[in-house]
Order: C-alpha cells, then sequence, then structure tokens
C-alpha cells in the first residue's frame, strides 16, 4: 500500500471512529473508542503518520506556498489536509464538502473557489479559511482548527473548543499530524 493510500486509509478509520464515538448507541461509542485505539498502536497508523522529507508530502510546495502567503503554521496546514481528506483531491464527504480542504460549497463560494477538486484552489481556499478562524480566535490554533470543524459560532457560543467528541477528535488528530510532519525533518 502507497504511502498515501495508507494516509487516506487511517483517515477514513479514524472519521469512522469519531463517528460511532459521537452516535451514542449502546456500544458504538465504545467500539469507536477501541478503534481509535487500536489505530494509535497499529503499524498501519504508525506507516501513516510518519511525515518523511517534503517528497512524501502531496502538495507539498502548493501548500507551503499558501500556508507563508497567510502566515499559518505549514505543519499545521499540511495536518488540516491529511485530517480533512487523507490528500485525496476528489475526496467528497455525505455532507457535501469536497476536495483537499474539504470546504463546503458556501464557504468555497465566499473564499473564491470556484472548483474544490483543483488542489491549488481547495489548499488556497483552505488555508485562506484556517487564517480567517486565526484572526477570529486570536491566533490560538486549538480554536481555529475547531472553528473550522464545527464552525465559528459553536465556538463562541461554548467559549472554546465545542464538546463535541468529533471536533475534539479532529483537533487533535490536526495537531497530532502537524507535530509528526514537524518530528519528519519538514519543518522550514
Amino acid at each position: 500500500m502507497s504511502y498515501v493510500a495508507t494516509v487516506e486509509r487511517v483517515a477514513q478509520l479514524h472519521a469512522l471512529a469519531a463517528r460511532l464515538a459521537a452516535h451514542g448507541t449502546a456500544g458504538a461509542g465504545d467500539f469507536g473508542a477501541k478503534l481509535t485505539s487500536a489505530l494509535a498502536r497499529s503499524d498501519l497508523a504508525s506507516e501513516a503518520t510518519r511525515a518523511g522529507s517534503d517528497a512524501d508530502v502531496p502538495y507539498a510546495d502548493l501548500i507551503d506556498r499558501a500556508a507563508a502567503r497567510y502566515g499559518i503554521d505549514r505543519n499545521v496546514l499540511r495536518g488540516l489536509i491529511r485530517a480533512e481528506s487523507g490528500f485525496n483531491a476528489r475526496a467528497t464527504s455525505p455532507a457535501g464538502a469536497a476536495g483537499l480542504t474539504q470546504l463546503m460549497p458556501a464557504t468555497a463560494r465566499s473564499l473564491g473557489v470556484t472548483n474544490p477538486y483543483d488542489p491549488a484552489q481547495a489548499i488556497e481556499g483552505g488555508a485562506k479559511y484556517l487564517r480567517q478562524q486565526l484572526d477570529a480566535f486570536g491566533g490560538d490554533y486549538r480554536l481555529a482548527l475547531a472553528a473550522y470543524n464545527a464552525g465559528p459560532a459553536a465556538v463562541r457560543r461554548y467559549g472554546g473548543v465545542p464538546p463535541y467528541p468529533e471536533t475534539q477528535a479532529y483537533v487533535q488528530r490536526v495537531l497530532a499530524y502537524a507535530s509528526e510532519f514537524a518530528r519528519g525533518g519538514s519543518a522550514r
């Protein structure tokens, strides 16, 4: 299995675990927690979380240029893309979010993204949206990522990361991925 395919599969499994944990049905939360724990211990997760060199990061140049343009940490943007789509430019969520940065159609339009499946547009739009959230939440990456996932109104309503299991797991996952990218020697 290729690195990108492994990353995509682990991202899908993490999303499934978060959905199960959030579902609340008897046993589903336990299964989601067990799946997340198993992924953390597995060789598959270890392979998928290795950052490697920039050559191992799909769209590294596009990501790094957008991060520099918007003054955001490139490793966080890499982690966001990894969590959102597993670097799959054709990813589409059941809710209609599309592309590498999983922008909803209205959000994409507001950011000037006409084709969310175009990697350059998706990365540009995602970086711009993350910058907007950083500006709205005092530069706090945790809050900005929570807003990216759950919406800024939810972050304001709860005065921090909302108590949604999916959002809490998302913030942790993106920051863990960012840390892996930084440790992999790809931070500049």
